[in-house]
């Protein structure tokens, strides 16, 4: 195989996640024994996808109208690296304005902007995290080898005793927080009348994420306050009290991650998806449903694992605890329901194998490569943080320091969520993947949530969307209330990420702008355009730029600079008549990224792959 040829494959759907390439309903085993014969497997792959290229789908890569798209990316793309980093020079005015915030690089003659704190969080740890990853798997062989259990039970048993070391290492004391709030939850889903959990189980994780945010971790020494106040009617100076000095005592064993509330939002979406999958696992217990449909149990489909309850005998505390805080998940995801996690502890996943695992690895040291350069010459995030002069920069520049900031904010999510989906790989768990597409290669609103944080999209389909209804909008009455259920999303969505004004009003804005593309797409359905599909496809490209600012809209005030910081970097883009003049060069560049994003999908569909995003 040559270097084209590999780096082709490590860039492949199939690579990333084979959950794109496969059928959901396909079992994966089935497609190893399959590759013998190409075609077949492909012809197999593409009539489970329900995707059979139409007379319109033919290859347009090598025509004429694409040749000019080519020319329009070789102007454009390095114009805008270099706009970015003009602004990012020492010769600029307000270079001296963040110049101490930067760090010395390992690029000859560059700073690095390592301003962002979860960025430089995970680059400072990477050395102790990789050497983790080495030691996790290693140590769960040799306990497997000294412990001979049943595979389930020997998983479990290990990953339930690595958790509780784990978050002794992390949280110290503030381990056993998470225990108590991990036995309550528990004791929800197992103890209360059965129609009572799913209220219950909502009522009792969002007011956790409430408690968290308001109590500021439930630091001992504010217990202890609160305590002494009461005990003594506070009548006694609590400085002198050996109560409230134990309880800061106890606070300084905060492990190597003292503030334990701020990333312990992605547990509570597992303590949920246990509850939840147990209550619905009640429904099922006078029968097998892998008996029902005379499965495989070693063999079943990526929707069969997530689908079928588990055992009654899997919902133990172990079990549960094991799943919760699985050491190479536990802090960013990707998110696994409780079912698919148990079927996987039962029988290891086709889909896990030693060269896709590697290939996977290259590319997240590719993007890790892509990040560090990025930050070498483009000194995007110090300018945003602590630059407010918007008026010394040319409109240019203001819109393309906006566009590469959404881009470092996706690569600061990216590499941390495959770097532990590479861990669990690994280990042998296979979870989503979570980002299918560069931001910069998303045209549409719902399939940009598709896309973005795969896995919490999944879980939001499984435990929120659909049992809230889904949505319909073939009457008034329907679309009135399929919007309010994307709204309860949304706000479910935001304030899972914060409890904060900017971040509500990003998912209403999410909400908001799917709205046209969802009118759009009933006033101008494909089928009426079947005769001409080059005039449908031109105006579904005028329909995508307009999507792509709103989407970038929504996300620079979500994410990036708030309501305030993006009303003034418009304010700087349009106080010169240069600044019409680039959103309508921008508008142009775009259009064409679009006709692109709409051929990859095309090119997909001819593979027999539709990832609907």
């Amino acid at each position: 195989m040559g270097a084209f040829s590999f780096f082709r494959n490590v860039y492949d759907l199939d690579t990333l996640d084979t959950r794109f390439t496969v059928s959901s309903n396909t079992p994966y085993k089935a497609v190893i024994e399959s590759r013998n014969d190409a075609t077949v497997a492909s012809k197999e792959r593409a009539a489970k996808w329900n995707s059979r290229p139409s007379s319109s789908s033919k290859s347009r890569w090598n025509t004429s109208e694409f040749y000019l798209y080519y020319l329009v990316f070789a102007f454009a793309i390095p114009s805008m690296f270099w706009i970015a980093y003009d602004a990012s020079k020492t010769t600029h005015p307000n270079y001296r304005n963040y110049e101490r915030y930067l760090s010395p690089g390992w690029i000859p003659g560059r700073k690095i902007d390592v301003t962002d704190t979860q960025y430089r969080t995970l680059r400072n740890n990477i050395p102790y995290l990789g050497a983790l990853v080495v030691f996790h798997p290693l140590l769960r062989r040799l306990y497997n080898v000294v412990l001979y259990h049943q595979r389930l039970n020997q998983r479990a048993s290990f990953d339930f005793g690595f958790a509780i070391i784990y978050l002794l290492a992390l949280h110290g004391v503030s381990a056993f927080k998470i225990l108590i709030i991990l036995y309550l939850n528990y004791q929800v889903a197992t103890t209360l009348p059965r129609k009572s959990v799913p209220v219950a189980t909502w009522m009792f994780n969002i007011g956790t994420l409430f408690a968290n945010e308001l109590c500021k971790g439930y630091k001992f020494k504010n217990i202890a306050s609160l305590l002494w106040v009461f005990l003594s009617g506070g009548l006694v100076d609590e400085s002198n009290s050996s109560l409230v000095n134990w309880g800061g005592w106890l606070d300084s064993y905060g492990g190597l991650m003292g503030r334990w509330e701020i990333l312990f939002n992605i547990t509570v979406l597992r303590l949920i998806s246990f509850n939840l999958d147990y209550y619905w696992s009640l429904d099922r217990r006078g029968y097998s449903p892998i008996e029902k449909k005379q499965l495989d149990p070693s063999s079943l489909s990526e929707k069969d694992r997530v689908s079928t309850p588990a055992q009654s005998k899997d919902f133990s505390f172990r079990n549960y605890v094991a799943y919760a805080i699985y050491a190479p998940l536990y802090l960013t995801g990707p998110i696994i329901t409780f079912n698919d996690y148990i079927s996987q502890l039962r029988y290891k996943p086709a889909s896990l194998e030693v060269s896709r695992t590697i290939r996977y690895g290259i590319r997240f040291a590719l993007t890790l490569l892509a990040m560090e350069v990025i930050l070498h010459y483009d000194y995007v995030q110090a300018i945003a943080k602590f630059s407010p002069h918007w008026a010394e920069y040319t409109a240019a520049q203001l819109c393309l320091l906006s566009y590469f900031n959404l881009h470092l904010i996706w690569l600061k999510l990216l590499l941390p969520w495959r770097f532990f989906r590479l861990w669990s790989l690994i280990d042998g768990i296979d979870p989503p993947e979570n980002i299918i597409r560069c931001v910069s290669n998303n045209w549409s609103t719902l399939a940009f949530w598709r896309s973005w944080h795969r896995s919490f999209y999944r879980w939001s389909l499984r435990y929120i969307y659909l049992p809230l209804g889904g949505s319909s909008f073939a009457s008034a009455r329907n679309a009135a209330r399929s919007v309010s259920t994307y709204v309860l999303v949304f706000t479910f969505v935001a304030l899972w990420h914060d409890i904060q004004l900017r971040l509500l009003i990003w998912g209403w804005l999410i909400v908001f702008f799917m709205l046209p593309e969802m009118a759009a797409g009933s006033l101008f359905p494909k089928r009426r355009w079947e005769d001409r599909p080059t005039a449908y496809r031109m105006l579904c490209c005028v329909g995508a730029v307009i999507n792509i600012l709103m989407m970038m809209t929504a996300n620079l005030v979500g994410f990036a600079f708030g309501v305030d910081g993006l009303r003034s970097i418009l304010a700087g883009i349009f106080e010169h008549f240069s600044g019409y003049v680039f959103l309508a060069v921008a508008c142009t560049v775009l259009f064409v990224g679009a006709q692109v994003m709409f051929e990859i999908r095309e090119s997909e569909m001819r593979r027999g792959i539709n990832t609907k995003c």
